[in-house]
């Protein structure tokens, strides 16, 4: 487990053993605000999450503003994986998202260093994803009614 701060956010880096009732809450809270409520029906809860290293950012205020979680390599895909993204409706557009992002990418490159790092992407956010240096592979699919794309950051495109 580690936490830092910076830019007013207080960032905790951790599995999920070790978040106690109160985090847990505010992550599935947080989490099924946006995924369940904006976006529409979905099951958050897909057994991936004991599997995880989950990364938090508070604000000065303790409250969680921004989450996602890091999957170890062969959980879901072979490379480690970064999903479940989101950031509180009321912080959009201040940047925090891809704060949240450059952190969680800075965590995967510590705990699992030299590997890339696989999302499962909204196409709509394709650009913001490809702007922090993930290529898409393939082609368009739906998953939980939404469009979204296989993305990779760290590895070669083939020749």
């Amino acid at each position: 487990m580690s936490g830092a701060s910076g830019g007013g956010i207080a960032w905790r880096w951790c599995r999920f053993a070790e978040l106690d009732i109160d985090q847990l809450y505010d992550l599935l809270a947080l989490r099924s605000r946006v995924f369940v409520l904006e976006q529409g029906p979905y099951l958050d809860a897909d057994g991936l999450d004991r599997r995880a290293w989950h990364l938090q950012g508070r604000d000065a205020g303790g409250t969680l503003q921004a989450c996602l979680r890091a999957i170890e390599p062969g959980a879901r895909y072979a490379e480690p994986s970064i999903g479940r993204v989101v950031t509180a409706p009321e912080v959009r557009g201040t940047g925090l998202g891809r704060a949240l992002m450059r952190e969680g990418l800075a965590r995967c490159a510590a705990q699992w260093p030299g590997q890339p790092v696989r999302i499962s992407a909204q196409a709509r956010l394709e650009r913001f994803y490809a702007e922090l240096g993930f290529s898409a592979e393939g082609d368009a699919y739906l998953e939980d009614g939404i469009a979204h794309l296989q993305m990779v950051r760290g590895r070669r495109a083939a020749a």
